[in-house]
C-alpha cells in the first residue's frame, strides 16, 4: 500500500530549506526508496511550509528514514525550522490521478468502442491532434473526427493500454492494438486481414477534458500487413 508522509513545519528560511532537500536528493541517490516529494507553502502564511514524500509502502518509508543521510539533512532543518515540524502519516486508501482517468475514457469509448462522437464530450473545442499519419499533422477536433471515423470503421480496432504516465497536465500513453480491415483505409479496399501494432500517445489536458495530442503509430509495420508495402 502506498504510504505518504507529510511534514508540516515553519520557516522563514524557505530557500536554505530548499537548498537542503537539493542536497538531501543528491547525498540518497540511489539509497532513497521515496519516489515523489512535493514542497507547498501556504497562500496565508508564507512561514508555513508542507513536504509531502510518498513511498511505496510503510516499510519503505522506513528505510529511507534510517539512511543516515536523512537523520543529517533532518538534523539540519530542523535547525532552520522556526518550531519542532510536525509529521503526518498517511496509508493512502484512494489516489486517483484525474487526467490518466480521462485518456483511459478516451481510449475505452472512441477506439474500443468506436463512439467518435463521444469526443465531443471529452476534448475541448479548441482540441488539436498531431498525427502523421493524417491528412495535416495538425487538425482541428471536427477534422480529427471526421479521419478517426475512417480509421474506427476500416479496422474496429481494439486498443490495450499497455502503460500510462502522468505529469502536471500532460498524460503519456503506450498501448497496443488489434484488428481487422474491413472498410476503406487511405483509398486501400478491404482485405479482411488481421492487423495488430503498438503505438505512443502524448495528452495535455485543460479542465479534466483533452485540450491536445500526438499520436505516433507503427504505419508502415501496418501497411505491411495490409500487403500495399513489402516487409523487410
Amino acid at each position: 500500500m502506498t504510504f505518504v508522509q507529510i511534514i508540516d513545519c515553519k520557516t522563514s528560511r524557505l530557500d536554505e530549506l530548499n537548498g537542503l532537500m537539493d542536497s538531501w536528493v543528491q547525498a540518497t541517490q540511489g539509497k532513497r526508496t521515496a519516489t515523489h516529494s512535493i514542497v507547498g507553502r501556504d497562500r496565508s502564511d508564507s512561514t508555513h511550509v508542507l513536504e509531502i514524500v510518498e513511498f511505496p509502502s510503510y516499510e519503505e518509508a522506513m528505510k529511507n528514514s534510517n539512511l543516515p543521510e536523512t537523520d543529517r539533512i533532518f538534523r539540519e532543518m530542523v535547525a532552520l525550522c522556526d518550531e519542532m515540524p510536525s509529521f503526518m502519516d498517511l496509508d493512502v486508501v484512494r489516489d486517483e490521478q484525474l487526467n490518466k482517468i480521462a485518456v483511459k475514457t478516451f481510449v475505452e469509448e472512441v477506439i474500443n468502442k468506436g463512439d467518435i462522437d463521444a469526443m465531443d464530450g471529452l476534448c475541448t473545442a479548441g482540441y488539436r491532434e498531431h498525427d502523421p499519419s493524417l491528412s495535416s499533422y495538425d487538425v482541428d477536433l471536427a477534422r480529427a473526427k471526421q479521419e478517426n471515423r475512417e480509421i474506427m470503421e476500416a479496422f474496429r480496432p481494439s486498443a490495450t493500454v499497455e502503460s500510462m504516465i502522468a505529469e502536471g497536465d500532460t498524460v503519456c500513453l503506450r498501448f497496443s492494438f488489434k484488428g481487422r480491415h474491413v472498410g476503406t483505409y487511405k483509398g486501400i479496399e478491404a482485405t479482411d486481414r488481421e492487423v495488430s501494432g503498438t503505438g505512443h500517445a502524448t495528452f495535455r489536458c485543460e479542465g479534466g477534458k483533452l485540450a491536445e495530442s500526438w499520436w505516433n503509430v507503427d504505419d508502415m509495420g501496418l501497411m505491411q500487413q495490409l500487403g500495399v508495402v513489402e516487409g523487410p
